[in-house]
């Protein structure tokens, strides 16, 4: 399994610039012939480059240590020294460079799926003599030493690129909604966090549109405060169009898990907890829990709330229209009202709702980029 890692420190240092040379002609038939001495070769550059095939900083985490070549030095005859070469830094789009001691962003990449960034210049190479001759001065002895260049520690950050994000306590079905609408298979199983790091899945809408699902860890109360792993994962949603909120309608405290997700996600940042959402009750073919879907619907009227179960296959078209509705308005800039009428499979009788359903179409689904990817044996 590929090692995932959303944060790193490294330091990075750019080349020296290469000596001036102190040289002089000497041929045969040439009396006096002058300084000849070439310059240094400039130091090369610590470039950042984004590249979408990435999807994590694991290569990153382990080297720690990037460093340019330093420029060669100038040689007689004029001939100038050798540029360093560049140390090219990849990362996956949405990386955030930071400095490690202050902490001050130094650049944010968004939302660019590719570009390079320079961040350190190699030094200068020096001059050599063959700058200092005139008049007054025909064999100068003097060239000039290389620009040192410079070194910095960084920390680097790794904002997973989505559109819809799902929040939940652990269990709440976030995974298996995942598995459902793509081809991603992380782990599910009936225990609190199976699912240890975020996993991406790509929900195909049609040939020109594709819709990228994240899924991460489960929160618990007292996340903000650092409590559990699931504020730790936050960040990867900071990007996405809107959020879905998963709550287990089997869980005792259902009627209170959204008020306490929105205020994790409100002491994490207020910006995510202004995003727009979808609040999604699951496990809705356990007894009992339609009740509890009405009175959760009852106190939240002005939330648009599904009632979905993933194992009986209920309602998820409804959900598939709404993220592509909420993707779409936000690439168009408008805001769903939160009241509109949404067509509900509960509004129809129980003998309308096909069970068991039919087979699923497999060009329906989009290709899988979970960040669980297993090494295949190689083959002789």
């Amino acid at each position: 399994m590929v090692k995932f890692a959303d944060e790193a420190f490294v330091i990075v240092s750019s080349g020296k610039g290469g000596n001036g040379c102190v040289a002089f002609r000497r041929e045969k038939y040439v009396p006096m012939g002058g300084p000849s001495g070439g310059d240094g070769g400039r130091g090369g550059s610590i470039i950042f480059e984004i590249r979408r095939n990435l999807r994590t900083l694991a290569h990153v985490r382990y080297k720690q240590s990037f460093k340019a070549k330093n420029g060669g030095d100038g040689q007689g005859s004029q001939r100038y020294g050798k540029d360093g070469d560049d140390c090219i830094i990849p990362l996956p789009p949405g990386c955030v460079l930071r400095d490690a001691e202050t902490g001050d962003v130094i650049k944010d990449f968004g939302l660019d799926t590719e570009g390079t960034f320079v961040f350190l210049e190699g030094g200068n190479g020096g001059w050599g003599n063959v700058h200092f001759k005139g008049a007054t001065n025909q064999a100068p002895r003097t060239a000039l030493p290389g620009k040192p260049g410079e070194t910095r520690r960084l920390r680097i950050e790794l904002n997973i690129i989505a559109d819809i994000g799902f929040v939940g306590f652990p269990n709440a079905g976030k995974s298996s909604l995942l598995e459902y609408f793509t081809n991603a298979r992380p782990k599910i199983a009936p225990y609190p966090f199976t699912t240890k790091i975020p996993n991406l899945g790509v929900l195909r809408v049609n040939e020109e549109q594709d819709i990228i699902l994240a899924d991460i860890p489960g929160i618990i109360e007292g996340a903000s405060d650092g409590h559990g792993m699931g504020i730790k994962f936050l960040k990867h949603i900071s990007r996405t169009s809107g959020l879905a909120f998963l709550i287990d309608l089997s869980d005792d405290d259902y009627c209170d898990s959204y008020d306490k997700l929105q205020k994790e996600l409100d002491g994490f940042s207020p910006l995510l907890a202004e995003k727009p959402r979808v609040v999604i009750a699951n496990k809705l073919d356990l007894p009992d829990t339609r009740e509890r879907l009405a009175e959760l619907r009852a106190r939240y009227p002005e939330q648009r709330i599904f009632g979905i179960s993933v194992h009986s296959r209920w309602g998820l078209d409804e959900v598939r229209d709404a993220f592509i509705a909420m993707v779409n308005d936000s690439i168009n800039g408008d805001v769903t009202d939160g009241n509109d009428q949404i067509p509900d499979f509960m509004q129809a009788e129980p003998e309308e709702v096909p069970n068991p359903l039919p087979e699923l179409d497999p060009d329906d689904f989009g290709a899988t980029v979970s960040l669980n990817r297993k090494k295949r044996r190689r083959t002789r």
